[in-house]
């Protein structure tokens, strides 16, 4: 069957050929229907059928445009979704019934004020011979509103409120002080040494209560929960005491591989965390001898260990040199929240108890205290003034200082986390001399 050729259309092209196109009026001229007549179209050739369509479906496509135009509330100028044209003003007198449904919730515009941070001490004091080893623990502020500081082989006792200092012990021949740590009550203080020995001293008598042994190296961090103290020392265990009852290790755990330097009960007692020199950060559960977690998230010795006080399973920990990050951790699910690089040495960390920020200090190589803002991570202030890195951080009772401790062989005491709410009408009637006596430099010995 032959196959029948596509032609053009005797409407589109030319009677000459040669493919040239005619507009609709020339067409209708050479058509071969020119010349008959039509009982409702007098003559074709007056009336262009292709012209009449297209002039139809224009004035349809303009009075559509026009309608659509009217409904969205736009002149027949106005471009829709124009960058650089305002949108149109309504019309006067209109009355927007749906205006009450965005209004109705609008309250007063309060504007944002940042906290102003002192960038100075309000007092520093002298700490000679104060050890420079990233591994111990040897300051901290007890519920007494009293510090313990242990310089070398002595621990003294610095009361906040009078300035008066004490010599609470001191360990004969080569041994030094590596931990220390007041209970909850105010009234005792555990020590470690390095001889492996941990003792309870009572802080009112200045006598020791009783002797805690077990491990076989120094005991290099300590931390209470009520009546159970931990111990970690460098032989890598932890041990769980009973301060109560004669035969006082409840509990050996193990885990680590290199001294335990870092170690702190969450508020509610329920879990313990602890770093190590081993770049591990474990977290166990009171009743339980293995971790519920093994953390490898640090490059470096995690010594710097903080639990929220807003959110319990939340812990931020500090790396060492090769880490400098600060890390925060789900110790619910053992996973990584967030980590941030600070760009030196994580020495100590403190939480803000009346906002949400954390304070870290840092070695090598600006030695510098950094408030960031949590979650955000934004830098709140820097305070600089020490000298060597900043290996300790303790806060006082009512979380309003924060006092360092360096190896410059000084005590700084910094008002960076703020007045609680309704403190300051009672800050204010306090004597100004009490005030004016912080800025005082006294030597501790």
């Amino acid at each position: 069957m032959a196959s029948t050729a596509f032609v053009a259309s005797p409407a589109r092209v030319a009677p000459g050929g040669a493919g040239k196109k005619e507009t609709p009026l020339k067409f209708a001229a050479h058509s071969k229907n020119a010349g008959k007549m039509d009982r409702f179209i007098p003559n074709r050739s007056a009336s262009n059928l292709d012209v009449a369509s297209y002039v139809s479906r224009e004035s349809r496509d303009l009075e559509y445009k026009k309608q659509l135009a009217a409904n969205l509330g736009q002149d027949g100028s106005a471009r829709i979704l124009a960058f650089k044209q305002k949108a149109p003003a309504p019309p006067e007198g209109l009355d927007n019934p749906m205006a009450s449904l965005y209004t109705a919730n609008a309250g007063p515009k309060v504007k944002k004020t940042f906290r102003a941070v002192p960038q100075q001490p309000d007092r520093i004091l002298d700490a000679p011979d104060l050890v420079d080893d990233y591994y111990l623990n040897l300051l901290d502020w007890g519920s007494n509103n009293a510090i313990a500081v242990a310089l070398n082989q002595t621990v003294y006792l610095w009361n906040a409120s009078s300035g008066d200092i004490q010599e609470l012990m001191l360990v004969q021949g080569d041994d030094y002080i590596t931990s220390l740590s007041w209970a909850a009550d105010g009234k005792h203080v555990a020590v470690g040494a390095s001889n492996s020995l941990t003792q309870i001293w009572d802080a009112e008598r200045c006598k020791p209560i009783r002797n805690l042994n077990g491990h076989a190296a120094r005991v290099s961090s300590l931390s209470w929960n009520q009546h159970i103290l931990s111990t970690g020392g460098r032989d890598s265990l932890i041990l769980n005491h009973d301060v109560r009852v004669r035969e006082h290790i409840t509990a050996t755990l193990r885990g680590h591989e290199q001294e335990v330097c870092g170690l702190k009960w969450s508020p509610n007692g329920t879990q313990l965390a602890s770093g190590g020199n081993d770049n591990l950060l474990m977290i166990w559960d009171a009743a339980a001898d293995r971790p519920t977690h093994r953390i490898t998230a640090h490059q470096a010795a995690v010594k710097a260990l903080a639990w929220c006080p807003f959110q319990s399973n939340l812990l931020a920990t500090g790396g060492g040199t090769a880490d400098r990050t600060i890390k925060f951790h789900n110790t619910h699910t053992g996973a990584l929240l967030n980590s941030i690089d600070t760009g030196s040495q994580v020495c100590s960390l403190q939480w803000n108890r009346h906002e949400r920020e954390l304070l870290s200090s840092h070695g090598f190589s600006q030695n510098q205290l950094c408030l960031w803002k949590y979650p955000s991570m934004a830098k709140v202030a820097e305070l600089t003034g020490h000298t060597s890195r900043v290996l300790h951080l303790a806060q006082s009772p009512d979380g309003t200082t924060v006092v360092s401790a360096a190896a410059d062989e000084t005590l700084r005491f910094w008002s960076c986390f703020g007045e609680p709410a309704g403190a300051a009408a009672s800050k204010a009637a306090k004597p100004a001399a009490a005030a004016s006596s912080m800025m005082r430099s006294v030597n501790i010995r």
